[in-house]
């Protein structure tokens, strides 16, 4: 049983396989997490143990969220002994929509982008709107499906491929850029 764990954005995301799926609405992840997974778990009859792997989103999105569930999700595979697996949002958008070019607004005036040929980036609108013409469809102003997650885990998984789980930063954090000055 794959467990997926989404913090990137408002709220917590939830995935077991393609069974089950939940959001729910957490002002303070950090306090809502630990114990909305085990009551995620407790509804769908699903004891730790019988948890294989660990999924965990790492971003785009919220700094903070994005290193709490990692956080939370290094954890939690470190005590059952198990895989944890990133997967980030492009990954996600391109699972449903393989054709797509993925356009995040970075909140920040410019957008996160990726596409099947094209690495993750950030792009200004200028070159975006260039850009996106190369793909019959450009996603990304909405919530990615979940739901593809635990297929991309298992992909990962049968693969022997697994990078490290460290954050997706596209760019240095508002910290960084002042200590830089860029």
């Amino acid at each position: 049983m794959i467990l997926v764990i989404n913090t990137s954005n408002n709220g917590i995301d939830l995935v077991l396989n393609r069974d089950s799926i939940k959001h729910i609405d957490a002002e303070k992840q950090a306090i809502a997490l630990p114990s909305a997974v085990e009551k995620f778990l407790n509804e769908n009859n699903v004891a730790w143990s019988d948890l294989t792997a660990i999924g965990v989103v790492i971003g785009p999105g919220s700094f903070t969220g994005i290193r709490l569930g990692i956080a939370y999700a290094k954890g939690i595979a470190i005590g059952l002994n198990i895989p944890i697996v990133p997967i980030n949002a492009f990954e996600l958008y391109l699972a449903e929509y393989p054709d797509a070019f993925v356009a995040i607004e970075s909140g920040r005036g410019d957008f996160f982008v990726a596409a099947a040929n094209l690495a993750p980036c950030t792009m200004e609108i200028e070159e975006l709107e260039t850009r996106q013409m190369m793909c019959p469809r450009t996603v990304g102003h909405k919530q990615f499906n979940l739901i593809y997650a635990s297929d991309i885990v298992r992909k990962k998984m049968e693969s022997k491929n697994i990078e490290p789980v460290i954050p997706m930063y596209l760019r240095p954090s508002y910290a960084e850029e002042k200590t830089t000055g860029k």
